[in-house]
């Protein structure tokens, strides 16, 4: 459905009671979930192990074991095909990768909650990659749910949910546990933590499979590579067949069933997942610096960047998911980009301006509130690209791409502050959005080429009984 004929047939009431369906709500709670480990892996932890006079050096090892969020797209296709023994059977493919991992997180969790990291570092180093593994496998599996539980109209709504439990959970892992642990102990803070993980388990429990994984399961076998192998193959031995066509089934067809259904526009789409945060994410690495230089207090840019950053965030993923159910996702999609870029140029004003805590407040609002916009669209936008076949390969591609380049990037940022100074720096940084803004209005009028057997808008109206 284009976005007029969608604009046509719901009013913003309804394009509002989106948030009401049960399945945009247990977002809410699996968006904790994936929250929660987090920050116990990197900044918390960090704090616990400065404590515990652990050095400095071994410190900056321990941010290592955050590389499995971005390899995670190698093990996806495990997690997208294999079977897990009874939990498959009992929850379905989705929720029993998903409770195994929430399974890991809390296990990993309560057994760092009983070990002392000047005693035993080693261990707190495999229990912190054992929490950060099961939480990018977590990441994986509710990606999954998320896309197949409903079309691609309520993919807004699905992400606005997540941001909300996803930002209360950086706030009780990370605030909340270290008021826990100055009061009571580290030990105390991780197992209250790791009690927290329960929230996602219980959640698990109760929600319900998607209908499209039933589908999906067996659709490997129906790949016309897969069939060739088999035919071409048949002096092999037999377990060794399976295990070359599983292989062709489960990684080699998501990414060419990609490039087959968009040819050309598949570059563009995927320089677009590339290029879409590379302003947000630049600008990101040197914000922090630039409220010292500019004189702010640790105490004022923490209650502006909490209060304000946290609530507008919120409300922008919120709008966001509306304008995708009203509008469709591209002109939300190109909004969210718009805005990003623009508000960046407000850094750029602030930085020539005289200290002001109410003007920083309106920046890091605006900000935020653009930028709740285009996450919330981006990920309907991304959620939109895959085959319910694939679904969690072909995210974990895009999850893993969208942040490379402006990682790298990122990098030179400092360079562009000693060289030019924070004000031309912010207009880099707005500067450099411009091509995620051409590639949207490109892919506008371009529409990739509708999934074989994926829901549409059409074919499931707003309220329809598939979303309990």
């Amino acid at each position: 459905m284009s976005g007029k004929e969608q604009a046509a047939r719901l009013s913003w009431a309804d394009a509002f009671r989106v948030y009401t369906r049960p399945r945009v709500i247990s977002m809410l709670f699996l968006g904790f979930s994936a929250g929660l480990p987090f920050l116990l892996v990197f900044s918390t932890l960090s704090a616990w192990l400065t404590q515990a006079e652990v050095s400095r050096t071994t410190i900056g090892f321990f941010s290592w074991v955050g590389i499995t969020y971005s390899i995670k797209v190698f093990w996806a296709p495990v997690v997208d095909r294999a079977p897990l023994p009874v939990l498959t059977r009992w929850l379905g493919r989705r929720r029993g990768w998903m409770l195994l991992a929430q399974i890991g997180i809390a296990a990993g969790l309560c057994a760092m909650a009983f070990t002392d990291p000047h005693d035993n570092l080693f261990r707190v180093a495999v229990l912190a990659l054992l929490v950060a593994f099961s939480s990018a496998t977590q990441d994986i599996s509710i990606d999954a749910y998320r896309i197949e539980a409903v079309g691609k109209e309520v993919q807004g709504a699905m992400a606005a949910s997540y941001i909300l439990g996803y930002r209360i959970a950086l706030l009780a892992a990370g605030a909340g546990a270290l008021h826990i642990a100055n009061t009571s102990g580290w030990h105390t803070a991780y197992l209250g933590m790791a009690l927290l993980a329960g929230i996602g388990i219980a959640t698990t429990l109760i929600i319900r499979e998607p209908d499209a994984t039933a589908a999906a399961d067996n659709s490997y076998l129906q790949e016309q590579r897969v069939v060739e192998f088999m035919e071409r193959s048949a002096h092999l031995p037999r377990r060794l067949r399976s295990l070359y066509a599983w292989f062709i089934g489960a990684v080699v067809c998501p990414f060419v069933d990609f490039f087959q259904r968009n040819g050309f526009l598949a570059i563009v789409i995927l320089a677009l997942v590339g290029l879409f945060r590379i302003s947000d994410i630049t600008m990101g690495v040197m914000v922090n610096p630039f409220y010292l230089d500019k004189g702010f207090a640790l105490d004022e840019i923490a209650n502006v960047t909490k209060i304000f950053g946290f609530f507008m965030t919120i409300v922008g993923a919120g709008l966001g998911g509306v304008l995708v159910v009203r509008f469709g996702i591209m002109r939300p999609l190109l909004l969210g980009a718009v805005l990003v870029a623009v508000t960046n140029l407000l850094f750029a004003w602030l930085a020539v301006s005289a200290k002001s805590l109410w003007w920083l407040a309106l920046v890091i609002s605006a900000d935020n509130l653009s930028a709740g916009i285009a996450t919330s669209a981006f990920i309907a936008y991304l959620s939109s690209l895959t085959n319910r076949a694939y679904t969690a390969t072909q995210y974990a591609l895009f999850s893993s791409l969208m942040t490379l380049p402006a990682k790298f990037i990122g990098g030179f940022s400092g360079l562009m502050v000693d060289g030019y100074g924070y004000a031309w720096f912010f207009v880099y940084a707005s500067a450099i959005g411009i091509p995620a803004i051409l590639l949207v209005i490109y892919l506008m009028d371009r529409e990739p080429v509708p999934v074989p057997g994926s829901p549409s808008p059409q074919s499931r109206p707003p309220g329809a009984a598939n979303d309990g």
